[in-house]
Order: structure tokens, then C-alpha cells, then sequence
């Protein structure tokens, strides 16, 4: 039955070919012209490919008008796309890269290009192109090469990123070199810097100390940097006072560089003698064990203002929660994410992200500094316009439908903004 069957079948397709001449189509012919050079201006692992479309190559007719309740027939092309193949031999194997569909505007000129990625820089390349047809059957081969890919001095798909780049740092430069000149730059103010005064004045009238938390990771992070330049505002502030301030550490490297800065701000505020290098000094590595710690001492001394700035994990809405409960005002600062909603919700006042790293520029009004912020908000505004010309192109796109706003959104997407 099995072979009957078949028998049965291929007859049927006999008959369906012999009574449709069209029903197994010749190959296409095969393009020309094939073209094989290196891509100007890039890192070296690009090769452009063009050649001329197929004799029987010509864009998809419009369907004819069908009969009332026919199903109108699909737009029909002697060529659907072309396959291109690459070896590293001349007559080695040729491995499949990709498949191309001619673009419109190709048509007029009857000749297309390709981009072949992923080539290694410095080796020979040989190419085939063929043309496929509606029915799958492919044409012969068209063959180009050698081609070899090399490094170019500058990457051209780069340009905008190397002018964007050239703006942000000329607009640094140009605000380092306005406020060396002593000309006044406005910067917003901060309400949990200037709230330091007002915590350590607390402390100070109530006779209790000022506790500084500088988070729980090492020196290597920006983030206990920018808490140490805080804590010599606060230190020096405390000087002035004569309040205390207690600075215990997870790490030993920041109780070091904590206890320089601390004894620089007491020289600063001219009362060296009322540094005590004890008040600054090294707990436990263990997170949570550090913060056992802390929680602990904060219940038995009751410092009245407390200051938490760095990085802080899970630990950041035990300690807040803990100072809360003791009445102390707090400041924080952080730029981790998932933990400023719990210093928000917490404590009194909080450094949210970039005012974190803002603090001290905010707070030294060094030139080089407060012209770098400046410098940066000049980017910032520049990546805000782009941003924003990118959202009216896409809904202008969307609305008008016109290619030229589409071809702009894609330009500014895949090519400015990449």
C-alpha cells in the first residue's frame, strides 16, 4: 500500500507540472559584477560587498484587481533575495554569512551593497553571491576577493560619539578655566549640606555626640570617597563647636584615611589639640556584625545627629530605623538605588545619587571641582535635547508616516545615539 501510495503521489505531481509550465521554474540568473574592498574608516572586521542585481531581478508587482470574492493573488518576484557565502580559500569551502533583499532606491541604480562583520583583521577573504528564486532554486555563483580587512586610523562609525565626547569635555574644561578665574558659579543648593550646621549645633547644645557611618565598602569605591569628603565638612564643622565625633569602620583602610581627614579638619578649624584619633576607629569586616555594632552603640550613647554616607546594602533601614528611634536627626547619602527609599522614609534629610557625588564640590568650592559639575551639566543638557528630538521624530514618524522621518529616527538611533 506504502509504494502504491507513492506511486500515486508522484504521478499527481507529474500531472500538476505538465499541466502548469510554470510550476518548476529555471534558476534566476546570477548577479554581477561583484565587488570585495575593505570598509573605509573602521576597527578592522568589516568588508563591503556590491554588485549588480540580477537580470531577472525587478521589484514586486502590484497585484491585479481581483474578480469580486476572489482572493487576491500575492505580488510575485523572479528574485527573492540573494545569499552571500565567504572562505578563506579560493576554492575552499564557502560558509553561508547572511542573505540580502535589495533596498528600493537599488533598484534605480541596479546595484546593491553588503556589509560582511566578524572578519578577522589581516586575512585574505574570497566571496560568492548567488540569487534565489521564489521557488528556492538558487542561480550560479558570482566571485570576488581576495579582501582583507585593516584597522583604520579612525573608526567612522564613531564620529558622533567623538563629537559628542569633544563637546562634554570642552565644556568641562571651559567652566574649570571660568571659575579659575574667580568668577562665581551658581550652584543649587542642598538641603542635606546645609542641614550640617543645623545637626552638629544640636549635638553640641545637647551635649551629645555626632555619629558618622561611612558605609561598608573599601576605599576602591567612589561612594566612600565622596563620604569622606563629607565627614571633613561635618568634622570641621564639629570642631568649631566643640562637639564630638564618632566614626566607627568596616574596613581598615577607611578608619586610616578617615582619621587623616578628620585631623586635617581640626587643623583647618584651628583647634588641633581637640582630635582624639580614638573617636575614629575599626570594628569588624562582617556586615552584619558591624552593624550589631552600631545599632548597639547608637541605643546606649544616643548621639544626637547621625550621618550616613557611602554604600549601604541591607543593613541601611536597621541603622535608620535605629537612629530614628533615638530622635537624632539624620542625613544620608547614598547612590544605591534600592536602598534611598528606606533612608528617604527614615531619615530627615538624604543625598539622593548625583547630589551624593555633588557634595564635594558643593561643599570645598574648589575651582577644578565646581567647573568639572558645571562641565557636566552642559552634558547632561546635551543628552536631554537628543533625547528629546528623538521622541518628536518617533511620534512625528508614527503620526505622518513619511519615510524621510523614519530614515531620521534611524539614523539618530543606530548612528548618533549607538
Amino acid at each position: 500500500m506504502k509504494c502504491l501510495d507513492r506511486a500515486m503521489l508522484g504521478v499527481l505531481l507529474a500531472l500538476a507540472a505538465a499541466g502548469d509550465p510554470g510550476a518548476v521554474a529555471a534558476a534566476p540568473a546570477p548577479p554581477e559584477g561583484l565587488e570585495a574592498v575593505d570598509q573605509p574608516w573602521d576597527g578592522g572586521q568589516k568588508i563591503d560587498l556590491s554588485w549588480t542585481l540580477s537580470p531577472d531581478e525587478e521589484p514586486a508587482e502590484e497585484p491585479k484587481a481581483a474578480a469580486p470574492g476572489a482572493r487576491p493573488k500575492p505580488p510575485q518576484k523572479k528574485v527573492e533575495l540573494y545569499k552571500i557565502y565567504r572562505s578563506m580559500e579560493p576554492d575552499g569551502y564557502f560558509k553561508e554569512v547572511g542573505t540580502h533583499t535589495p533596498a528600493k532606491g537599488d533598484y534605480r541604480e541596479r546595484v546593491t551593497r553588503f556589509t560582511v562583520d566578524k572578519c578577522e583583521r589581516g586575512e585574505p577573504y574570497w566571496f560568492r553571491v548567488t540569487a534565489v528564486g521564489s521557488d528556492r532554486a538558487e542561480s550560479a555563483f558570482v566571485q570576488a576577493g581576495p579582501a582583507v580587512a585593516v584597522r583604520q586610523f579612525f573608526d567612522g562609525g564613531r564620529l558622533w560619539l567623538g563629537i559628542l565626547l569633544s563637546a562634554f569635555c570642552g565644556a568641562v574644561i571651559y567652566w574649570i578655566i571660568h571659575a579659575r578665574r574667580g568668577r562665581p558659579l551658581k550652584i543649587r543648593k542642598i538641603a542635606g549640606l546645609e542641614a550640617v550646621d543645623e545637626a552638629v549645633g544640636r549635638a553640641t547644645e545637647m551635649g551629645r555626640s555626632c555619629l558618622f557611618v561611612p558605609g561598608i565598602q573599601d576605599m576602591n569605591d567612589i561612594q566612600t570617597i565622596a563620604g569622606l569628603t563629607v565627614l571633613g565638612r561635618v568634622a570641621q564643622t564639629a570642631a568649631q563647636y566643640g562637639a564630638t565625633v564618632d566614626v566607627p569602620t568596616c574596613r581598615s583602610l577607611v578608619m586610616t584615611a578617615a582619621r587623616e581627614t578628620v585631623q586635617t579638619s581640626f587643623l583647618a578649624a584651628g583647634r588641633p589639640d581637640a582630635y582624639r584619633e580614638d573617636d575614629i576607629y575599626y570594628v569588624t569586616d562582617e556586615q552584619f556584625g558591624y552593624v550589631a555594632y552600631l545599632t548597639g552603640n547608637m541605643v546606649r550613647k544616643r548621639p544626637a545627629a547621625c550621618f550616613y554616607m557611602g554604600s549601604f546594602y541591607a543593613e541601611a533601614l536597621i541603622i535608620a530605623e535605629t537612629g530614628n528611634s533615638i530622635g537624632a536627626i539624620q542625613v544620608a547619602g547614598t547612590a544605591e538605588p534600592a536602598q534611598l527609599p528606606f533612608f528617604v522614609a527614615a531619615c530627615d534629610y538624604t543625598l539622593i545619587g548625583e547630589e551624593f557625588f555633588a557634595a564635594s564640590a558643593y561643599l570645598s568650592g574648589d575651582p577644578e571641582q565646581l567647573g568639572s559639575l558645571k562641565g557636566q551639566d552642559v552634558g547632561k543638557a546635551i543628552v536631554g535635547v537628543l533625547l528629546a528630538a528623538g521622541c518628536l521624530i518617533a511620534t512625528a514618524a508614527v503620526v505622518t508616516g513619511l519615510p524621510a522621518l523614519t530614515d531620521a529616527l534611524t539614523y539618530l538611533r543606530d548612528t548618533v545615539l549607538r
